[in-house]
């Protein structure tokens, strides 16, 4: 029985007296708990109430009155209790305690705590009871050492005084148990796994541990040599983090004087509740590296006809060859002994700068809007098209879709969920009537069941994945499917290993187990579902024998897990990219919505349909109308009361059709009477979509590219201007997390030298063509959307607070917003959700002899994307500097291929170099590599087929060999791809 269908009883209640006052409390309520009620206080070390209680400090205990002393954090509060908490002889051994713990300490003026945050607790409580390190008699203790190991974090084991709440942070917390105890008497000290040092451990660097720990046993390291200080010393920031759709609550503290970052820390916030990973906590230097764009760009003439400047771009850089058109210089680039390229993270600047010259604002944004005028003149509003940014706030991306809509007359729009949700927003849109997701991650607590399916929540959005751990602690069972063993699969109930790209065939089967066992909810498919004897028609087809030939599952398995969710009161599927992207990423998704549908598993507490997004504003970037077919809020283009409300918001006749996807953009650009024009906001498409070497070819042939970035990327290359943009932390503006919670990133610093907030860059060029914008703040932007967007109806920046606020919202003021959508109906026009059913279709591209393995992607948990955030973050890139193919054990013997060995991996479309990691997380027959590295390209490797009905491309199905490097291979195909 899950928490929601408990019966409601009456809560027996206690009555204790503390220190004279008297409290009525509910039964088992913690005297320590009873006290804060009543306004006593009780000193505590190994306490939080963050943590499960374990009484192991003996600083908090009281007299209650009995033979021996209570510890208040674990002893109940009775009814009649007297209840003392400070009198002289508790007092006394309190004093005693802390001298004992206290000579054991570093110095005061030494401390790690001390001499940083300042925040030591032992030390407040050694100052309580007048006693020091300097003045106690007490032997000092030392010796058990210190470890340096991690990037970031310093472990000081004479600091540590066993308190357990770095153990209970990171087991209670974040679920990652990798801290425990070692050593006995006197020698005993926190251990990471099996005694390793820190940074060689399975920990995942989160720093749940350091926010716990209450002395300076682990204390952060400076980066970049910013020291850290006190708090009170520092300038507080609250602000959301900048990576993925969590959108974690966190606080900079920010060092003015130096005008730099000194540390950051999780904030309270009803979805993140104070969590971050490693990423949030230590990877945002990025933003002061020096690599920062400052002023404006603009091509010399001297490097026309355009094309790719650097080696690496060209996709010569093993090899020298110079393949690839374009002009310039083509000389240059680091090389090693043997003449070859070395491998780098990051774009040279000396090979590509040398093409550009410095230009003012005025001359840049002059030249931008004259030549896309004269584009959109000569070749029609088809001409024209724009890459926006799911790194850009909500405000951002609306004015973006508006310049190209409203100032070129084209829904030629788009931005990267066409590389990540598009067919799970195409799914979901044509099921249920709405693109964002119909419960929150932290109503796992409410499920009975949930499926995590195409998804590596651990690494992809490791403070989500915090409280599906939590769940299955507290019963909630755990369905994986992945065709990768990730971490996820340690804390299942039921791991479910498919093949690659049989998502359909799998969960067909399991509704036909669901439909032959009776276990349907009969009266939620009567009144809120239509198609199901359809649905019902085509999943019989998949008994549980076939799906096992199809998939690799065992059907007995099958079997099992479709009677674990059928039996449940309550289940939520969370998936992710495994299930998008895919040719077949639509037909997956209905899939997953038939699922919910017929066991009557949406539109109440504890189950619903949640794709976890990947980016911090993906979904904002899409409700606000970033995307092709639909303007802000999933209003579509083509409807004509839409349009007509639109143009009369705008002041300007808007296009009737449907316009170009990202890849249909590129496949446009090489055509004749294609697009020929494009601006590009904060997105790399030479790295984040498929086929890289059509995106080259696409990218040289345009006749004009606006790219404005933080960075220079490897697009930037072929751009014509280059506008130096700002970083997600020198700007203020609204974000949308996959929850829906609309969240306020408040400007930390100023960008640098010339460069601009991007909001204001995009009014300017409207501006120029035309455009009568007038824009003073992201608030006023987002009044503006608000009144076009029914969804986001009632949100102002004024009422978003310091958690933010779910959407829909009757009443921001006071209520943080609808947890979970559809409990009347679905936002369909007949209020059903209207099941599809789906026929498994293998993938576009089969292994063969030459190309026996199918290649996966996807992200790490230290990386982000393109990399060009991360690999310039210091913990993130020392963490994970390297490029590696994920391979089995016995692919890599077959290969005759060693654990750290340089290998390279082809298939059709060209080959890449990197080293081989050999993993017992793959399938035999499967590989794996993440599409952070630019020098070890990923998607040089992926086909650009897409799904026909979200357009997304098929990332995680194609075939490749890996071999050593000895082997010899086609010429025609270079160490970086074909130069079409």
């Amino acid at each position: 029985m899950t928490a929601v269908d408990k019966p409601r009883t009456a809560v027996r209640t206690v009555t204790a007296t503390i220190d004279g006052r008297e409290v009525t409390v509910p039964e088992g309520t913690s005297i320590y708990n009873a006290a804060q009620q009543v306004g006593v206080d009780i000193p505590v070390l190994c306490h939080n109430e963050r943590y499960d209680p374990v009484g192991v400090c003996r600083m908090c205990v009281v007299d209650t009155g009995g033979r021996v002393f209570a510890a208040a954090c674990v002893r109940p509060c009775e009814d009649g209790m007297t209840v003392k908490t400070s009198t002289p002889e508790l007092e006394r051994n309190r004093a005693t305690l802390t001298e004992l713990l206290i000579s054991d300490q570093p110095a005061r003026a030494e401390d790690p705590k001390q001499t940083t945050t300042g925040d030591n607790l032992l030390l407040d409580l050694a100052d309580r009871f007048d006693v020091a390190h300097e003045t106690t008699e007490l032997p000092c203790g030392s010796g058990r050492g210190v470890d340096s190991s991690n990037p970031v974090i310093n472990v000081d084991h004479d600091a540590c005084i066993l308190c357990d709440r770095c153990v209970r942070a990171c087991d209670d917390i974040q679920g990652n148990d990798v801290i425990g105890r070692s050593g006995k008497g006197y020698s005993t000290k926190i251990a990471f796994d099996l005694n390793d040092p820190m940074g060689s451990s399975s920990c995942v660097t989160c720093g749940e541990c350091v926010q716990a720990c209450p002395t300076g046993a682990l204390t952060n390291k400076p980066i970049n040599l910013i020291p850290i200080q006190p708090r009170e010393q520092l300038d507080a920031v609250d602000s959301v983090c900048p990576y993925c759709g969590v959108g974690c609550a966190l606080t900079y503290y920010v060092d003015r004087e130096r005008g730099a970052i000194a540390f950051a820390e999780g904030r309270d916030q009803p979805g993140s509740k104070s969590r971050l990973c490693v990423k949030g906590r230590y990877g945002w230097d990025y933003a002061a590296s020096p690599q920062r764009l400052t002023t404006p760009l603009i091509r010399i003439d001297s490097s026309y006809p355009k094309g790719p400047l650097s080696a690496d771009v060209r996709g010569d850089a093993h090899n020298d060859r110079g393949r690839g058109g374009g002009g310039g210089n083509r000389s240059g680039g680091k090389k090693g002994r043997d003449g070859r390229r070395k491998p780098g993270g990051l774009v040279d600047y000396d090979e590509v700068m040398p093409h550009f010259r410095e230009a003012t604002w005025d001359e840049a944004l002059d030249l931008i809007a004259r030549r896309l005028l004269e584009i959109h003149a000569a070749g029609g509003p088809g001409a024209i098209a724009g890459f926006g940014s799911a790194k850009c706030s909500n405000e951002e991306a609306y004015l973006f879709q508006k310049l190209i809509r409203a100032g070129f007359g084209t829904n030629n729009i788009d931005h990267c969920t066409r590389l990540c949700h598009a067919s799970s927003v195409a799914a979901l849109f044509e099921g249920v009537g709405s693109g964002a997701v119909s419960t929150t991650y932290s109503d796992v607590a409410n499920a009975e069941i949930v499926i995590i399916t195409g998804s590596n929540p651990t690494a992809n959005h490791p403070v989500a994945s915090s409280f599906f751990k939590q769940a299955r602690r507290r019963g909630t069972k755990i369905v994986y499917v992945d065709p990768r063993a990730n971490t996820v699969a340690e804390h299942a109930d039921f791991y479910c290993q498919v093949k690659p790209g049989t998502d359909v065939a799998f969960y067909n089967s399991i509704m036909y187990e669901v439909i032959r066992l009776g276990m349907i909810d009969r009266e939620f498919i009567a009144e809120r579902v239509s198609n199901y004897d359809e649905l019902a028609r085509t999943v019989a087809d998949y008994p549980p024998e076939r799906a096992a030939q199809i998939t690799g599952v065992d059907a007995d398995l099958i079997r099992t897990v479709a009677r674990a969710w059928g039996e449940a009161r309550a289940g939520v599927i969370y998936w992710g990219m495994g299930i998008s992207q895919h040719t077949t990423g639509t037909d997956n998704a209905r899939c997953l919505i038939a699922l919910c549908s017929i066991t009557g598993n949406v539109g109440k507490p504890g189950a619903g349909l949640h794709p976890l997004r990947g980016q911090n504003n993906v979904q904002g970037a899409s409700d606000a109308g970033l995307i092709p077919m639909f303007y802000p809020d999933y209003q579509g283009v083509d409807l004509d009361g839409t349009r007509e409300r639109f143009e009369q918001a705008w002041g300007t006749k808007l296009d009737p059709k449907r316009g170009l996807t990202v890849t249909e953009i590129i496949g446009s650009v090489l055509k004749p009477g294609g697009v020929r024009g494009m601006y590009m906001l904060g997105e790399n498409p030479f790295l984040s979509d498929p086929n890289i070497n059509k995106v080259r070819k696409a990218l040289g042939a345009l006749d004009f590219l606006v790219v404005q970035d933080i960075f220079l990327t490897e697009t930037a290359e072929f751009a014509d201007v280059i506008l130096p943009a700002s970083s997600y932390l020198e700007k203020d503006g609204s974000y949308t997390n996959t929850d829906r919670r609309v969240q306020l990133g408040r400007k930390v610093m100023d960008p640098p030298g010339q460069a601009r907030v991007d909001w204001e860059i995009v009014q300017d060029i409207a501006r120029r063509i035309g455009l009568d914008w007038n824009y003073a703040s992201p608030s006023e932007v987002f009044d503006e959307m608000v009144a076009l967007m029914p969804s986001y109806k009632n949100l102002r920046h004024e009422n978003l607070g310091l958690s933010g606020k779910l959407y829909p919202n009757d009443d921001p003021e006071h209520t943080d917003g609808t947890v979970v959508l559809f409990d009347e109906r679905f936002n369909t026009d007949d209020g059903l959700a209207h099941l599809v059913p789906a026929q498994w279709l293998p993938a576009r591209e089969l292994p063969d002899a030459e190309y026996p393995l199918v290649l996966n992607t996807g992200r790490l948990l230290e990386h982000w994307h393109t990399g060009s955030m991360t690999r310039r973050s210091f913990a993130l890139d020392s963490i994970a500097p390297v490029a590696e193919v994920y391979v089995h054990p016995k692919d890599a013997a077959d290969r005759g291929l060693a654990h750290g060995e340089r290998v390279r991996v082809r298939s059709r479309r060209g080959e890449i170099e990197l080293q081989v990691r050999i993993s017992h997380r793959e399938q035999l027959g499967n590989c794996f590599i993440p599409f952070h590295f630019r020098e070890a390209a990923a998607n040089l490797l992926t086909i650009d087929e897409i799904d026909p009905y979200g357009k997304i491309p098929e990332f995680k199905f194609c075939a490749v060999q890996v071999e050593a490097l000895g082997v010899p291979h086609t010429e025609s195909v270079s160490a970086v791809g074909v130069a079409e």
